[in-house]
């Protein structure tokens, strides 16, 4: 992962080396802080971020829910990124909005603290690795669930409930799984530490909905929006975890996994064990839209220059 030149910090490009906060930063104690994760695509008239407005909107939502103002407008924020992408110079990117809370006291209520912004980009290849797009990757459920109504906010991708995600994943990565499943507190399948989840059974494409803890994916709903034009039928509702050892192919989406296909599940092979036509169909056509291949009908893609 190469760093970028530039950093973009409460309104002024910085250099990489010196985009940095006080020790005392809140965030750094407390988790106070939101963020998105973005991608942007090489194409012939430039880069061009997928699904730029709705991350924006989540990032802000995300503040709301948490109680912190971000001291931009969501067009002050997407000038930023354009702009940031473009003065590092990057085809294609990935791209980290964060806003978080300073440095001016320390203690539970963070509201004495002032909230900051950042940009960062960076040159971001497969996420599960290079070889997870076509081949598949195997996964195991985890034992950590995830959070429970009323204690966390699962809509909400804050910073400090990202604990429990890194507890899945270590996990996962100490049994020998490239990734992990997490139930919901009802035991049904919910999703991946970073990911959203689909499984498809008998040519029907299932999801958990908004009611298992999920974050509400923005590449999730893409895919749901490209699977419905492709004739599919998508249901989103519980998934019981024994659904995902019987399905004939099951597929994680989400803006740094983009869709990687499972090619098992506690070691029980899924279908032939190998991505799956229906996977490999959606796959295609989300590829084929966002590297300028096919036409954008949905808007998806906002370009930088």
């Amino acid at each position: 992962m190469a760093n970028a030149k530039y950093v973009w910090m409460d309104g002024t490009l910085v250099e990489w080396a010196n985009a940095t906060v006080h020790v005392q930063t809140h965030a750094l104690h407390y988790g106070s802080s939101v963020f998105e994760g973005i991608r942007a695509y090489a194409s012939p008239q430039g880069p061009k971020v997928l699904f730029l407005g709705e991350h924006l909107r989540r990032l802000y939502a995300s503040s709301k829910m948490y109680r912190m103002e971000i001291p931009y407008s969501v067009e002050q924020f997407c000038d930023a990124i354009k702009t940031t992408v473009r003065e590092n110079g990057h085809e294609s990117c990935y791209i980290r909005p964060i806003v978080f809370r300073g440095d001016e006291a320390l203690g539970v209520n963070p509201r004495k603290c002032t909230p900051h912004t950042a940009i960062l980009t960076m040159e971001w290849g497969a996420y599960l690795g290079p070889e997870a797009i076509e081949k598949g990757v195997d996964v195991g459920v985890s034992s950590w669930r995830r959070t429970v109504p009323g204690v966390g906010m699962a809509m909400g991708k804050i910073g400090g409930q990202y604990v429990n995600s890194q507890m899945m994943v270590m996990e996962a990565l100490d049994h020998g799984y490239t990734e992990a499943i997490a139930l919901d507190i009802q035991g049904y399948v919910s999703e991946g530490s970073g990911e959203n989840i689909f499984v498809i059974s008998n040519g029907v494409i299932y999801t958990p909905p908004m009611a298992a803890s999920i974050l509400l994916g923005i590449t999730r709903a893409g895919v749901i929006q490209l699977a419905h034009s492709l004739g599919y039928e998508v249901c989103e509702q519980i998934i019981p975890r024994e659904m995902l050892y019987v399905a004939d192919e099951i597929f994680f989406t989400g803006t740094a996994a983009e869709v990687t296909p499972i090619r098992s599940v506690d070691r029980v092979q899924i279908g032939k064990g190998s991505r799956g036509p229906i996977t490999q169909q959606i796959q295609q056509s989300f590829f084929d839209i966002v590297n300028s291949k096919a036409p954008d009908k949905w808007g998806w893609l906002t370009p930088v220059q």
